[in-house]
């Protein structure tokens, strides 16, 4: 049997994208093989044969690492094979969805499954553009109805140029003010992943521009892929219920649903809008209009809500709560509010509330990173949790969803460019946002916590950062850009864009859309009235909190430095860790981590990181001849004495050094246990010679 390849190639910064489609995975509807450098994926996708009776589409994409991909055999001792999802694993597959979702008609009720598989990984070339554009080749050629395809590149400013899809090596080595994943169709953008420091607006929008034109061509690409290969499209039948139920529920909501969407308060806002549906569907059952299901009702109920929502915002520019189109909500802030964690602080925007705690801890906390693609320690980490309650609900607590993993990874890089650097605050740190009340860009509210949270633990941070989510209502009358979304402008609006940064410039930016894309005047426009957002919140957060705390909390361990001779390390940790580790008992003190180059971190309350710090320092010391010592006697021995130096070293009074003339006993001198004074007189080799007769 033959495979039958058919392979397509294209330029794409510099470097050749191969997509190649063959019998390999035949029994998918569609399946393409991507290759970048030595870099390899396989997307597939499946349709289902059956409508489903939901009210939503149900589409997944799962993004799949293989740890062959890169020759190794990760995971624990016991189970050497790939277990649950990475959260890198987690965050490429939600970057390949929200790309894609988009573009399918949210009316299909038909189960469609995208899987990415990474076969090759050459750790230069980064598998997310690979899984994107493969992804978007399979769905466009397969049998599958789609309003693609969708394009996708990196770009990163790297010493001041920017570079389409950098190899890794060059993100690692140079430096770097941004990097963003860019996807959309053609002149349009449709999905923004960015993280930078202090990036400028004017040089990101420049980079969205370049990797347009990169993404056309990339379409183009696509296009002659599916020319050539693409299977016939099926018909799915679409969610569209009669046009007789659709009039009943039309007359029956007219002249309800404005009083019931337009009130200040979210919970009374969706106390009216249950109260009205739950009418409705009395109303359908009793007038006998129609036999309709709730999955039907519910959706012309939601359709009706969209269409009030945007009418208001584009001709009346009226929003629910009657704020201006580009108004705050009313901010609450607080810290210090635990007293036993290491930081804390409660930031509130209208009715969304993040709580920020801050743990310190010593660099050995550090979490160890071992994926496909990055093996390391994590010196910061954000997590992020969600629960049922903040939005007023029950449900499912546990494990992290991709949800929370997705704003916990969005949050964090909004702060990693703020953390000191380890010589500077030698810290493990961990900030966890719990939501406590969300109507509206939660992981905005997290940075804000975060940021207040961290200058209250004294965590020296460079400087604060806030977060604010921007909006869109388009249509017919055009457009209309919202500062600081919430509820029902989030949830029927057409674009959900969050921007975190510093007075100075832009940390973190994530843009999904539920249109085919934005223009980039109308992201222009959203990034100013993001900008002057971020300025107030700053302002606001200067007004809780000003500066980090100069002193750590009482119940923070303290970490003490200390630079040694790397010939050294061995002397400090002994034979299978003898010394260090009866320093760290006899001392009291958490941990002492000793790294390659000879830095020493000592970790414990003020008291015990000092008492270590001296043990070891001691064990270091380089004494001089002439200097003078103090110490007990240890042993005695026929010909001389030792004396106890500290940190396991000892030096050795000979009997000739213990005073002028002859001396028959050591002991008419000298008793076991006495404490002494001696000069240094002899550094041989480590050997310490003394003399109390030249005192």
């Amino acid at each position: 049997m033959e495979l039958q390849r058919k392979s397509f190639e294209t330029e794409v910064g510099g470097k050749i994208l191969k997509l190649e489609v063959s019998k390999i995975a035949e029994q998918a509807a569609s399946a393409v093989i991507g290759k970048y450098g030595d870099t390899t994926v396989l997307a597939t996708v499946v349709v289902g044969g059956e409508d489903r009776d939901i009210d939503y589409m149900p589409l997944s994409v799962n993004y799949e690492e293989r740890f062959y991909a890169v020759g190794k055999i990760l995971g624990s001792r016991f189970l050497r094979r790939e277990g649950k999802p990475s959260d890198e694993a987690i965050l490429s597959g939600r970057l390949v969805d929200r790309a894609i979702r988009p573009l399918f008609d949210n009316r299909t009720r038909r189960d469609i499954q995208v899987i990415v598989t990474i076969l090759s990984f050459d750790e230069e070339h980064d598998p997310d553009l690979l899984a994107l554009n493969a992804a978007s080749a399979a769905i466009f050629s397969s049998n599958i109805p789609w309003k693609g395809p969708v394009g996708g590149v990196k770009v990163a400013k790297i010493d001041g140029q920017l570079v389409i899809n950098p190899k890794l090596s060059e993100l690692a080595k140079g430096k770097v003010e941004f990097e963003t994943f860019v996807a959309g169709s053609r002149g349009k953008i449709n999905m923004i992943e960015l993280s930078g420091d202090d990036a400028k607006e004017s040089e990101i929008m420049e980079a969205f521009k370049l990797a347009s034109k990169e993404i056309d061509k990339i379409l183009d690409f696509q296009e002659k892929l599916q020319k050539e290969v693409g299977s016939k499209k099926i018909d799915i039948n679409l969610k569209e219920p009669p046009a007789d139920l659709k009039k009943a529920v039309g007359d029956f909501l007219s002249g309800k649903l404005e009083k019931a969407i337009y009130v200040k308060g979210k919970t009374e806002r969706e106390a009216n809008l249950t109260e009205v549906k739950e009418a409705l569907k009395t109303y359908l059952k009793e007038s006998g209009v129609i036999e309709a299901d709730q999955a039907t009702v519910s959706y012309l109920f939601e359709g009706a809500v969209d269409i009030m929502v945007h009418e208001k915002i584009l001709k009346e520019d009226l929003r629910p709560d009657s704020r201006k189109l580009d108004e705050v909500r009313e901010l609450y802030g607080e810290t210090n509010l635990l007293p036993r964690t290491h930081g804390s602080a409660l930031f509130v925007r209208g009715n969304t509330q993040a709580l920020g705690v801050v743990t310190l801890a010593a660099p050995g906390s550090e979490q160890l990173i071992e994926t496909m693609e990055q093996s390391g320690n994590k010196r910061f980490m954000l997590h992020y949790n969600f629960p049922p309650y903040s939005v007023g609900e029950t449900g499912r607590v546990g494990t992290p969803d991709r949800r929370e993993i997705g704003h916990g990874a969005l949050a964090e890089k909004a702060v990693s460019p703020l953390i000191p650097n380890k010589e500077n605050f030698p810290y493990t740190i961990r900030v966890v946002s719990e939501v406590l009340s969300s109507n509206g860009s939660s992981s905005m509210a997290t940075v804000c916590a975060s940021v207040m949270a961290l200058m209250d633990a004294g965590v020296p941070i460079k400087k604060p950062a806030a977060g604010i989510a921007m909006g869109l209502m388009i249509g017919e009358e055009g457009y209309k850009v919202l500062t600081d979304i919430q509820g029902p402008e989030d949830h029927y609006g057409d674009m959900d864009l969050k921007i975190a940064g510093t007075r100075e410039g832009v940390n973190a930016i994530q843009m999904d859309v539920k249109i085919d894309g934005v223009s980039f005047e109308i992201l222009e426009k959203s990034f100013e009235q993001a900008r002057q957002a971020r300025l107030h919140i700053l302002d606001f957060i200067d007004s809780v909190i000003k500066s980090p705390k100069a002193e750590l909390s009482e119940y923070a361990p303290r970490v003490l430095t200390l630079n040694i001779d790397p010939e050294k390390i061995g002397e400090v940790i002994g034979p299978g860790g003898k010394i260090i580790n009866n320093i760290v008992a006899r001392t009291g003190a958490i941990s002492i981590n000793i790294e390659q180059t000879g830095l020493v971190y000592i970790a414990g309350s003020k008291e015990s990181a000092a008492a270590a710090l001296a043990e070891v320092k001691n064990i270091v010391k380089k004494f001089e001849i002439g200097e003078i010592i103090e110490g007990p006697i240890i042993k005695i021995l026929d010909f001389g004495a030792i004396v106890d130096l500290g940190g396991g070293r000892d030096g050795m009074i000979h009997v000739s050094e213990l005073r002028n003339g002859f001396v028959e006993k050591v002991t008419d001198i000298v008793k076991l246990g006495e404490v002494v004074k001696a000069k240094v007189i002899k550094t041989d080799n480590g050997k310490i010679g003394l003399s109390i007769k030249q005192l």
